[in-house]
C-alpha cells in the first residue's frame, strides 16, 4: 500500500522530512478495524513529531492522526462496526498514522462520519473535536447542555483547528459568552463564523483587551497557544475559584501565582485515552458519534479551510509548512491517494 513517513527528523523543505513509501497492508488486531483511508487532516502535533522524533532503526514513521474512510475489514472482537461502513477518528500517538492507504485503528476511539459531509470535511474534525470537547466538559467540567450558565470563556487562539470548533461546541452547547483572540482581519472574520461573540487581539495584554470589552474577568481560559507568554495576563483576567485548561507545550508553567485566587489548572491531551488504555477509552467513540450527531443536525459544522490536494508526499510538505508559519486558519486537508 502507499504511505508517506519518514527515517529521520528533518526541515520540511528538505524532500526526505516526508517520502513516499510502499507498505504491506496490515491485519487487524482484536479490537482494530482496518480503514480505507479517504482523506486525512493535518495538525501541529504532525509537525512537532515530524522534526522532533526519530523513528526505530531502519523502520519509517507514518505520521497522520485525522482520518476519514470506509472499514474494509474488522478484528475478532469488533462490535462497532462492520465491512462498508463509512467512519473518522484521530487515531493514537503510539501507532502508524493514517498517511497511508490503510490504516488499523482501535473501534473504541472511531465513530460513524456524519452523513451530511464529504470525506475531507469529516477529516478536518476528529482530532481537534476531541481535544475540544475533553477540554471543556472533562477538564474544565462545564455542563453539557445548560445555557442558563453567566460565565464566560477565553479561548486563546480562537481561529486554529482547536479554537474553531471549540469556539462551536461551547456557543451552541453552553450558556457561556466566548471571547476568542485573533489578530488579523482575516482571522477575526473567521472567530465570528465559528460562533464568538467577542474576538479581542492576543497581541495586546489580554487583561487589558477583556477591560475594552467590558468583561474584566472570566471563568474560564482555554490557553491553546502562547500560555507562558500569556500566564501573568490569565492570572489577572481569571475570576476566583476560575479555571484554566492547557493543550501547548511551554517550556516551564509556574502555577504558584494561582494559589491567592485559588485557581485550577488542567491539561488535555486527547492522545492519553489511547495511549494508556484507560477503562474510558470508549469515550471517544462516543463523543465523536455525538459530534457527528450534532453535525447532521447543523448545530456544528467541519472547520475545512485550505485543501491541499491528494495524499502524497510534496503536498504533505506543503501542509505541514502551513502549520509550521503559525497562520494557519481552521484545518488543512488532504483527499484520495
Amino acid at each position: 500500500m502507499k504511505a508517506i513517513g519518514y527515517y529521520k527528523p528533518l526541515p520540511v523543505d528538505d524532500e526526505e522530512s516526508l517520502l513516499d513509501l510502499e507498505l504491506p497492508l496490515p491485519s487487524p488486531g482484536p479490537r482494530d478495524i482496518l480503514v480505507k483511508v479517504e482523506a486525512v487532516s493535518v495538525n501541529p502535533v504532525d509537525a512537532k513529531v515530524r522534526a522532533g522524533a526519530t523513528p526505530p532503526e531502519s523502520s519509517p514513521r507514518i505520521l497522520g492522526f485525522d482520518a476519514a474512510g470506509t472499514v474494509e475489514a474488522v478484528g475478532a472482537e469488533v462490535t462497532l462496526f462492520k465491512k462498508g461502513d463509512q467512519v473518522f477518528y484521530a487515531g493514537a500517538i503510539d501507532r502508524p498514522g493514517s498517511n497511508s492507504e490503510y490504516q488499523l485503528v482501535d473501534e473504541r476511539i472511531a465513530a460513524r462520519k456524519p452523513d451530511s459531509l464529504s470525506f475531507a470535511e469529516a477529516a478536518a474534525l476528529p482530532l481537534t473535536a476531541i481535544t475540544a470537547w475533553e477540554l471543556l466538559f472533562d477538564r474544565l467540567r462545564v455542563p453539557y447542555g445548560v445555557k442558563t450558565q453567566d460565565d464566560a470563556l477565553l479561548i486563546i487562539n480562537g481561529a486554529g483547528g482547536v479554537g474553531s470548533i471549540l469556539t462551536q461546541i461551547a456557543a451552541r452547547l453552553t450558556g457561556l459568552t466566548v471571547i476568542a483572540t485573533a489578530s488579523r482581519p482575516e482571522t477575526v472574520a473567521w472567530c465570528k463564523s465559528m460562533g464568538a461573540h467577542q474576538v479581542v487581539n492576543h497581541h495586546e495584554p489580554l487583561n487589558v483587551e477583556l477591560k475594552r470589552i467590558g468583561i474584566p474577568q472570566v471563568r474560564y481560559v482555554a490557553s491553546l497557544s502562547g500560555t507562558e507568554q500569556h500566564l501573568p495576563a490569565i492570572v489577572e483576567l481569571l475570576a476566583p475559584q476560575g479555571a484554566m485548561a492547557v493543550i501547548d507545550d511551554p517550556a516551564t508553567l509556574d502555577i504558584k501565582p494561582f494559589k491567592s485566587k485559588s485557581l485550577s489548572v488542567h491539561w488535555e491531551f486527547m492522545f492519553a485515552r489511547p495511549l494508556y488504555q484507560t477503562p474510558d477509552m470508549t469515550e471517544q467513540h462516543h463523543l465523536l458519534s455525538e459530534v457527528a450527531s450534532l453535525v447532521d443536525a447543523g448545530m456544528l459544522k467541519t472547520t475545512l479551510k485550505e485543501a491541499f490536494g491528494t495524499i502524497n508526499a510534496a503536498n504533505l510538505r506543503r501542509a505541514h509548512a502551513a502549520q509550521e508559519s503559525g497562520r494557519s486558519i481552521g484545518k488543512s486537508v488532504l483527499a484520495g491517494f
